[in-house]
């Protein structure tokens, strides 16, 4: 639970009276275990310092905020239980404001304004260390607060307006100096609540009259909605959800037990697929509707009630791509079934899109949070610039026809999900496999295309920044022998390793043998750039890249070795849960795990494919790669969700 800082605001002298009494008891509806009451007069750096390394020796959150600030108690309670653990900051919208939200974070405005800070944040353990480097530079405090004596004179002397912006140094100037140090907090937006910081009594009245005015219940259901999703969830599960959320609420559910509930709902849909009657099909679009509904719940559900846990974010998200993956392979059974021809080639290709398409999605996201952190001189009217001025235009114009146009065109979940179920029901598998595949692969050229011109005119790296060798999911070959090699370009090889596999299934079978055969010595290159410093704009596309090859050679192996599709399918499928695993962990908070080098790394698997299915072994290669691919999987996951319980 955090430690909460009370620390004296434009209003401090309210201190004392019912606002200060109503900040305390929010203060304790956030969890802090401990206020620390800081008076007019006292060292506020020195005790923002003492609270900060209380805080990062407990490993806990510390909580600041304003004692002028008039706010829902569910508000700093937001403040403090964020999904996955990150800083925040509380804000409200003010065209004149200092900041601009940008995805979700807070960031200086480089011109105007969107939002303005409220007074009150909560520093994540591991953004303690920056308190410690930036609290002696606030210099309007470097003797404290003024004392009654000094406050009487700054108010003879500047005004009482004067004193105002002086006295909030400590909320706005901390703030910015943090933000300058490379704090990227995540906004937490007032929107239906209401917040404001205040001076006198007169204005501390008018605020809790429109506090009270507010039916906060009402409002934390609605707030529980993503505020910015996909065309489809919006109107066809939004809008009626929250009332599903509220039950599940009043009858204890957690979002762990939804999350499983609309696993089976989706299980039952790929069963009701591979029946393929026209019963069974449109049965099972219904399902797979209702199974979305719940996906959706479950977030909506750990939003409302604020049951947060880094273990239950992954499991959403390892759900919805299994429960999707099993889609798949239901419908392509269920084709197959009919007598349907290639659905097993179409499912294959879907999954292998979809995955390399999120981890494009990963890391085009963790781009653009370094570029935020740590933003460089953008190239002045270059394409890129035009594009992310563009996509700013068409953000803020939220409800607009190119509003929406701009989400559904990179066809997210919500409407995949929907075309599937629609598709299903009206047609067979095949046809729904084959649109799945043909609007995710326009979409794909389309955010590729417009994200790499805007990396290029971002000119900042972020794969250098993490555990390169862990995300590039490379084994022990790459990273203690090939890497040795420091080959650099690392995107340039692995791009030609990915197009050199594309060939082997559009030519003819002495030449595809011969390709594969050459596909030994294709891994070894892409292994030798494991220790190079993928540093350059458009290596964030590395991840991707090595799953599209890995991918590729997957099936390259399995046409070559006569595998059976669903063979193939299970391999990419236990393979692209380990992948996800990789970034879920690196977005959710959760603890790495070094299973990767029980399954030998890409590169390992790679070579190991390959070699079986020159030597005449490629369905018992297949078999002993999925069993311990999955096996290492299930048993990761397994002493998580037990470690996650002894917490």
């Amino acid at each position: 639970m955090p430690l909460a800082l009370l620390y004296p605001g434009a209003g401090a002298a309210l201190a004392g009276d019912e606002l200060s009494r109503d900040l305390i008891d929010a203060l304790h509806a956030a969890g802090a275990t401990e206020i620390d009451r800081v008076e007019s007069g006292a060292d506020l750096p020195g005790r923002i310092r003492e609270a900060g390394r209380r805080a990062h020796d407990a490993g806990e959150a510390l909580l600041i905020c304003a004692d002028d600030l008039v706010t829902h108690h569910s508000l700093l309670w937001m403040l403090a239980t964020d999904p996955a653990g990150r800083s925040t900051v509380l804000l409200t919208p003010d065209p004149a404001g200092d900041l601009r939200e940008d995805r979700g974070r807070a960031v200086p405005a480089a011109g105007a304004g969107t939002v303005r800070f409220l007074g009150a944040m909560c520093l994540a353990p591991t953004d303690l260390l920056l308190l410690e480097k930036v609290v002696d530079r606030l210099p309007a405090y470097g003797k404290g607060i003024p004392t009654e004596t000094g406050r009487d004179a700054a108010a003879d002397s500047a005004g009482g307006a004067d004193l105002a912006a002086e006295v909030d140094l400590a909320g706005a100037g901390l703030l910015g100096l943090l933000l300058e140090a490379g704090l990227v907090p995540a906004a937490v937006r007032v929107r239906l609540l209401h917040a404001e910081r205040v001076r006198t009594d007169a204005e501390f009245a008018a605020a809790r009259r429109r506090v009270d005015g507010i039916d906060e219940e009402r409002a934390r259901l609605r707030l529980a909605v993503k505020e910015q999703d996909d065309f489809f969830t919006t109107y066809a599960v939004s809008s009626w959800s929250p009332l599903v959320t509220r039950t599940a609420a009043r009858l204890g559910l957690s979002p762990t037990a939804v999350t499983g509930l609309s696993v089976l709902f989706a299980g039952a849909a790929a069963l009701s697929f591979w029946q393929a009657s026209r019963i069974a099909m449109i049965l099972g679009g219904i399902l797979l509707y209702l199974g979305f509904v719940l996906d959706c719940v479950d977030g909506q559900l750990a939003r409302y009630t604020r049951r947060f846990d880094a273990f239950g974010g992954w499991l959403d998200t390892m759900a919805d791509r299994a429960k999707e993956y099993a889609v798949y392979a239901g419908l392509a059974a269920g084709a197959d079934r009919i007598g349907l021809p290639y659905a097993w080639p179409l499912a294959i290709t879907a999954i292998a899109l979809q995955t390399v398409r999120h981890m494009t999605d990963t890391w085009y996201g963790a781009l653009h949070d370094e570029a935020a952190a740590r933003p460089r001189p953008q190239a002045a009217g270059g394409v890129g610039a035009r594009l992310s001025a563009a996509s700013q235009a068409a953000q803020s114009s939220r409800g607009s026809l190119i509003y929406w146009a701009k989400r559904i065109v990179v066809f997210p979940i919500g409407e995949r999900w929907a075309l599937i179920a629609v598709a299903a029901a009206l047609t067979n598998g095949r046809v729904a496999l084959t649109a799945i595949v043909g609007f995710g692969a326009l979409a794909f050229v389309y955010t590729l295309s417009l994200r790499s011109l805007r990396a290029l005119s971002m000119r900042v790296a972020v794969l250098n920044t993490v555990d390169t060798a862990r995300h590039r999911d490379d084994g022990w070959l790459a990273r203690y022998l090939l890497g040795r090699a420091r080959m650099d370009f690392p995107l340039v090889v692995t791009a030609v390793l990915a197009a050199y596999a594309m060939v082997g299934p559009a030519v003819g079978e002495p030449l595809r043998t011969g390709i594969l055969a050459g596909g030994i010595p294709a891994a070894l290159a892409a292994g030798m750039t494991a220790r190079a410093r993928h540093d350059r704009a458009l290596d964030w596309l590395v991840p991707a890249a090595l799953r599209a090859a890995e991918y590729l050679f997957v099936i390259l192996a399995g046409v070559v070795g006569g595998v059976p599709w669903p063979l193939v399918f299970l391999v990419l499928f236990v393979l692209a849960l380990r992948h996800y695993d990789l970034t879920a962990r690196m977005e959710k908070g959760a603890p790495g795990t070094r299973a990767g080098a029980a399954v030998l790394g890409w590169e390992g698997r790679t070579v190991l494919l390959i070699g079986v299915t020159l030597a005449g072994f490629a369905i018992g290669g297949f078999g002993v790669l999925a069993a311990l691919a999955g096996g290492v999987f299930l048993i990761t996951a397994a002493r998580d969700w037990r470690a996650s319980r002894e917490r």
